[in-house]
């Protein structure tokens, strides 16, 4: 018989997806150009709802926008932004599409500058994740001085629902930051 895995509070054990979220890519450091670009527009999507609903969403916002070709988002038009408000499958707010068109061409200008959200965000650490060693969920902060500057720096290059409680947890989503409590079976985990 084998002891059930000890996970983080916040993973609904009853959704698949969010427990493979959870022990496959939250705190799982990435460097992957498209699934970076990704997982900042589905932070700013789930502003005011839960990261579930989000998550659940996630196969149909790939397909929605274009595989997060970056390149395509930032030349979609009316026609296009008015298909998208009439897709189920992906959260319909005018605002939030909007900003994800937005935040291509702001990509684009940050891939052109300094390389991509790849460089540009491990520059922030040093390439290397911050580990914290939380014992409970409550000691977990919704925000830093860390995500304030990169959220603030985000907003000045132009990108859209980027604030620091977005932007820590998207580093949490990304690997930048372990935050899996002591007791969890990912928490000592590199990979």
């Amino acid at each position: 018989m084998t002891t059930p895995k000890t996970r983080c509070a916040w993973v609904n054990l009853k959704n698949p997806l969010y427990v493979a979220y959870h022990d496959e890519e939250w705190g799982v450091p990435c460097h992957d150009e498209t699934t970076l670009f990704e997982m900042l527009n589905l932070e700013g999507a789930q502003a005011g709802l839960s990261w579930e609903t989000v998550l659940n969403k996630r196969e149909s916002y790939r397909q929605a926008f274009d595989g997060w070709d970056a390149n395509k988002i930032a030349r979609y038009d009316e026609r296009k932004v008015a298909e998208l408000l009439a897709n189920p499958g992906i959260v319909r707010n005018r605002l939030k599409v909007a900003a994800t068109i937005t935040n291509a061409r702001s990509y684009l200008q940050l891939r052109d500058e300094v390389g991509g959200l790849d460089p540009y965000l491990w520059g922030f650490v040093d390439g290397k994740p911050i580990r914290n060693k939380w014992t409970a969920l409550s000691e977990c902060p919704a925000k830093t001085p860390l995500s304030d500057a990169i959220s603030k720096d985000l907003a000045k290059r132009g990108f859209k629902f980027v604030g620091s409680t977005i932007i820590y947890a998207y580093m949490q989503g990304i690997g930048m930051v372990n935050d899996h409590v002591l007791d969890c079976h990912r928490h000592g985990r590199k990979h």
